[in-house]
């Protein structure tokens, strides 16, 4: 009996393929649950297909694969230790994708994968099973910061690099997307030309204007260009994915100049009628310089505040009564179409300012020291030796009149004598005059 069971089992082993470690089989999916799935692979036991060896997305398999299914799988291990064999699906569809990937890097094709994640440097694709690495630099002809637009979005790209021993496969999209925009320029510089009107949509603001796609090819709407009055910050007035309409200014060799000053919005035209000379306008002080102002008195027109209208009063400096912001009302008191000037006047509407009457000039009166001040101590001397000299001079006349006195009755050249003695006091009582009034203008000097 027992030799009849062992040829029983030794036909029955013949009657199962023999398979070996790395062999490729088709199976037959015989059930399927989340975590794993047995296949039927012609052999004496079923293989055993874990979710992680499907595919490296994948997290449920019942989502992926049904009863029935076939799939072509690769043979891990013919005894996993429990009598099954380990199969793998990702690993087969992984190296039919390196193939295929060897293939496109040599005939340099153009390859359509989705992106199906997002990296600190760049975007990862799978082609088939196989992962390629885009770096940021090689997403677009532009630099974009943020990548997340991408996420499963399928792009085309090429491969640059291919090594998959050292697990590097590099994929550009910039030459293609540069291509594209090469090809669509010149395709719509042969269709345009300078005055044409355009539809396109803002791809990037600057400081200096705004970058507009007017289909595949960027035109360039210049800060001057955007308004006929004056724009500060483009990104006040445009954003990215506004829709523009503007005109064709100029076109050099494959740059394109846009426009939105039409002539028909040309706040000069019937400038004459608006503007005639005696009318009164309002406007903005919009810019300051050291010989007046500039008033926007319209979008895109600027009149001429001159310092010298700006106030009844003598103005040295226009920031000293004015500032830009300031609304003022003026006259216009000059207006030249052909040049485009304006020239306005805020003085002749200010009321007279009255005039100051000049102050009489008041006489000086020196003050007098009061008694409580003492007296200079120079002064004070002067007319203590003045007055000694004077005493001094009046007792020598009293001794000139005694001697007079004694010789009144000698001779006649006696009493010549007498008489220059009776002078001569009347002479030194007029010098001690001058010594009392001498200290007096001493005094007035001092």
């Amino acid at each position: 009996m027992s030799e009849m069971n062992n040829e029983f089992e030794q036909m029955l082993d013949e009657s199962f393929k023999t398979i070996r470690n790395g062999e490729v089989l088709e199976g037959k999916v015989i059930s399927v649950k989340p975590e794993e799935a047995v296949l039927n692979i012609g052999y004496k036991a079923d293989g055993i297909l874990p979710v992680n060896e499907y595919s490296n997305t994948a997290e449920d398999l019942t989502t992926e694969i049904s009863v029935g299914d076939e799939l072509s799988v690769k043979v891990l291990k013919v005894n996993d230790g429990e009598g099954q064999v380990a199969l793998s699906y990702k690993r087969l569809a992984a190296e039919k994708a390196n193939k295929r990937l060897e293939e496109a890097f040599e005939n340099n094709e153009v390859l359509k994968a989705p992106v199906v994640q997002i990296l600190k440097g760049g975007l990862s694709v799978d082609v088939e099973g196989a992962r390629v690495f885009i770096p940021a630099s090689l997403v677009s002809d532009v630099f974009e910061r943020d990548l997340s637009k991408y996420e499963g979005q399928e792009i085309e790209f090429v491969l640059t690099e291919y090594n998959p021993r050292k697990r590097r496969v590099i994929g550009d999209r910039k030459q293609l997307v540069s291509k594209e925009k090469e090809e669509a320029r010149a395709a719509l510089l042969e269709k345009v030309s300078v005055g044409d009107t355009i539809t396109g949509t803002v791809k990037s603001v600057v400081d200096f204007g705004a970058f507009v796609d007017i289909g595949g090819v960027d035109g360039l709407l210049h800060i001057s260009e955007m308004s006929w009055g004056r724009i500060g910050n483009p990104r006040k007035h445009f954003k990215v994915g506004d829709e523009v309409t503007a005109f064709i200014k100029e076109i050099d060799g494959d740059k394109i100049a846009l426009s939105l000053k039409f002539e028909d919005t040309n706040p000069w035209n019937n400038a004459s009628e608006k503007f005639a000379v005696g009318a009164i306008i309002t406007g903005t002080v919009a810019r300051m310089t050291d010989f007046g102002c500039f008033v926007e008195i319209e979008p895109g027109v600027d009149a001429l505040l001159h310092v010298s209208q700006i106030a009844r009063h003598h103005v040295d400096k226009p920031s000293d009564e004015l500032k830009v912001g300031d609304v003022v009302e003026a006259k216009i008191v000059e207006f030249n179409e052909e040049e485009k000037k304006i020239s306005i006047s805020r003085k002749v509407l200010l009321p007279e300012e009255p005039k100051e009457e000049p102050e009489e000039e008041k006489e000086e009166v020196p003050e007098m020291p009061t008694q409580e001040e003492e007296p200079d101590s120079s002064f004070a001397d002067a007319i203590a030796a003045a007055q000694d000299e004077v005493a001094d001079v009046v007792d020598s006349a009293k001794e000139n009149i005694e001697e007079a006195q004694e010789t009144v009755d000698t001779p006649a050249d006696d009493s010549e004598e007498a008489q220059e003695a009776v002078d001569t006091p009347a002479d030194d009582s007029e010098e001690a005059q001058e010594a009392v009034d001498t200290p007096a203008d001493d005094s007035e000097e001092e």
